[in-house]
């Protein structure tokens, strides 16, 4: 196996554990890298990309496996638990609609390093903008949510199609926005991953099976496990981050990549 194409999986699952859960785009970055460091052709850097996705997406579930575990076995009497499930399927209902009708149309146009710059430098600024407004937090635990308020989320989280916008900013400044705090905005964040994130790996991996090979066994590998690990310290970092600090940082950060970037590809 080349030795640099493995560093090269490793780099790229490193990225999508590290950005997927913060409000930067795992999406835009992987397109800006993986174009920077010419790895694979396209078919299969794409197929590259749902495996990783999924070693992230799993990270979440390792660290929740607890209350998942609690909410499967409870699923049929608590009242709560049914609540919390019915939440997560309207939040993701939005974004699986628009999917289905618009993925072919997003993915030819706009998944190339100069649309991801300006919806990264855009996200930054509205960023910006929510946190200079502050908006009221009235709902101050996931318990204390509304289906309405998970629908809500969802009609942001779909705006995700966008790749650069990121999926998690989305819905994090789109739960604050509709009167979340941070902290249950990013966590709800967590949980709506869960759905969104299967589902997508699931469809792209059925409709690309005849492209997953045992040659490429080894660089899956690499690259599942760097974004599985990866995933784990983004997440618990955040946690940590948002328990004493505002999302300023990552705005100026996304508006700084975007005008490199753009500067870069011009």
């Amino acid at each position: 196996m080349d030795v640099i194409l493995l560093f090269k999986a490793l780099l790229l699952g490193l990225v999508e554990g590290a950005t997927e859960f913060l409000p930067i785009s795992s999406t835009g970055h992987l397109i800006i890298v993986g174009d920077l460091i010419s790895f694979l052709d396209k078919e299969k850097r794409d197929v590259f990309e749902i495996v990783i996705q999924l070693g992230s997406i799993l990270s979440v579930c390792w660290l929740y496996h607890t209350r998942l575990f609690k909410i499967v076995c409870t699923l049929k009497s608590d009242i709560q638990a049914q609540r919390f499930v019915l939440q997560l399927f309207v939040g993701f209902l939005p974004l699986a609609i628009l999917g289905l009708l618009f993925h072919h149309q997003i993915k030819a146009v706009l998944f190339k390093p100069l649309p991801v710059a300006i919806a990264l430098i855009a996200g930054g600024l509205v960023i910006l903008i929510i946190e200079k407004i502050s908006p009221k937090a009235n709902v101050l635990n996931i318990e204390s949510m509304t289906v309405v308020d998970a629908l809500k989320i969802g009609c942001a989280q779909s705006l995700a199609l966008i790749p650069g916008v990121s999926r998690s900013g989305a819905t994090i400044l789109g739960g604050m926005s509709f009167g979340l705090s941070r902290q249950v905005a990013t966590e709800f964040s967590f949980f709506l991953a869960i759905p969104v994130m299967f589902a997508a790996t699931g469809y792209d991996l059925l409709k690309s099976r005849d492209l997953l090979t045992l040659d490429d066994a080894g660089l899956f590998l690499v690259g599942f496990t760097a974004a599985f690990l990866s995933g784990l310290v983004a997440i618990k970092s955040l946690i940590r981050y948002v328990a004493g600090h505002d999302f300023k940082l990552f705005a100026w950060y996304r508006i700084a990549l975007g005008i490199v970037v753009i500067l870069y590809f011009w």
